[in-house]
């Protein structure tokens, strides 16, 4: 009777403990998702270090910035690492997605690209400007725009601006909205656009040489690294937060991306 009585205290012990591990997992391993591009190479970096501590970090890999949020929410991915925190907030209250921001990351300054022009000075009246048409890029861009003198925009203009709220548009420049991740390959089909700096490089454009405009340093526009609620405490994601904020890592950007990809840090 008293090992009947043990062995099923032993199985109790270990349906708890089975049911007190969240996603994260308490053996020092952790599904990451990011975009393809520098924020894949910045991880695979952070995965080494995590190694030497470790952390076993297993990184995948997304082309758009839908499916990162979706799989973190339904638990398919512990963290993920490849947006700025506006995004991340509309993504959460428009779908109802578990998305917490734990660190602020990097900054990719967005630019301003042709295939056209060498200036900002050619262009003609009527020209067409192609931008990011998600919610949080379309404000992102018409903030650039308007820091390098195209348009002006209302002196309160937040991060819910649209083309519609334009004020100025000397030039009537004809706003073309696209899929971020395209406008690289439709660059032809405008006369200057908006590109994410992960797109840029993608498209093996150098930002700090072939933009002809770029956001400044202090651009308020940080990528954050996020998880879900029941992980913010968890032990793994702090040690990923301590080794990706770390000056190895920061080293490993200045060194492979210049002022391409900015240090929050």
């Amino acid at each position: 009777m008293k090992k009947l009585v043990g062995l099923i205290s032993v199985a109790i012990i270990l349906i708890l403990a089975a049911c007190g591990n969240n996603n994260a997992d308490s053996n020092g391993k952790l599904d990451v998702g990011v975009t393809a591009g520098p924020h894949e190479d910045i991880v695979n970096h952070v995965k080494e270090l995590a190694a030497e501590e470790g952390l076993d970090i297993e990184v995948h890999v997304f082309n758009d910035y839908v499916m990162p949020n979706t799989a973190l929410d339904e638990g398919e991915l512990d963290a993920n690492i490849f947006q700025h925190e506006p995004f991340m907030n509309n993504a959460r209250d428009e779908g109802e997605l578990d998305l917490v921001k734990v660190a602020d990351t990097v900054n990719f300054p967005m630019g301003i690209y042709s295939d056209q022009y060498s200036s900002l000075d050619e262009l003609q009246e009527g020209d067409k400007v192609g931008l990011p048409n998600h919610s949080s890029g379309e404000p992102r861009a018409l903030m650039l725009f308007e820091e390098a003198g195209l348009i002006t925009l209302p002196e309160d203009a937040g991060v819910d601006v649209t083309v519609k709220d334009i004020q100025e548009n000397p030039l009537n420049l004809e706003f073309v909205l696209l899929e971020a991740s395209q406008i690289p390959r439709q660059l032809g089909e405008v006369q200057i656009a908006a590109i994410n700096t992960n797109y840029a490089l993608e498209s093996g454009r150098v930002p700090t040489e072939d933009s002809l405009h770029m956001e400044p340093k202090e651009s308020p526009w940080v990528n954050v690294l996020a998880t879900r609620e029941e992980n913010v405490e968890d032990e793994n994601i702090q040690q990923l937060i301590d080794i990706y904020r770390s000056e190895e890592v920061k080293q490993f950007i200045e060194e492979n991306f210049a002022d391409s990809v900015i240090t929050s840090w």
